[in-house]
């Protein structure tokens, strides 16, 4: 088995890896989305998030979540490529995939240290603020790279198709 693999676990592995790690100080990190066509947007915001602690845990919505999310004409790719893609990144430490429409019961269950979004998300909408503040964590919203989403991508792969 590719060793990046191993780092797309199930709840209980997470968990327990976190508390593990919390018992010798280290700092949690955690964020969530679709990921759905990884792009350098993706990579520059989930390097600059693991760069705020020691262990960087990147939620992914099921296919079903970002169905309801998105739309019918999402994800592009699987849950478990856009898993896999993330696992391959030296920076993430564990991916796990969630099939609510949002992270706040993982938040709940976890409590990282840190919370990150993308700079499109305000602190006081961010879902778990409240939990990760609650327990004396910290709630950042790292600035947006300008130039890259996956709607961008799919809408010029939509015009090129056209011509």
């Amino acid at each position: 088995m590719e060793e990046y693999r191993k780092k797309v676990k199930d709840l209980f592995s997470v968990k327990k890896k976190i508390e593990a790690l919390k018992v010798q100080g280290k700092r949690i990190v955690f964020t969530n989305g679709c990921f759905d066509l990884l792009h350098p947007g993706h990579t520059r915001y989930l390097y600059a998030a693991r760069q705020l602690g020691d262990y960087l845990v990147v939620a992914v919505n099921t296919d079903r979540s970002v169905k309801a999310i998105k739309g019918e004409h999402r994800p592009i790719q699987s849950q478990d490529e856009r898993a896999e893609l993330l696992a391959t990144l030296s920076f993430v430490d564990a991916v796990i995939l969630f099939d609510e429409d949002n992270p706040l019961k993982l938040i709940q269950d976890l409590v990282p240290d840190v919370l990150v979004k993308g700079g499109n998300w305000t602190e006081d909408k961010i879902i778990g603020a409240d939990v990760v503040k609650k327990a004396g964590g910290v709630v950042k919203s790292l600035p947006f790279v300008i130039g890259y989403s996956t709607t961008a991508l799919i809408e010029k792969i939509q015009k090129e198709k056209q011509l």
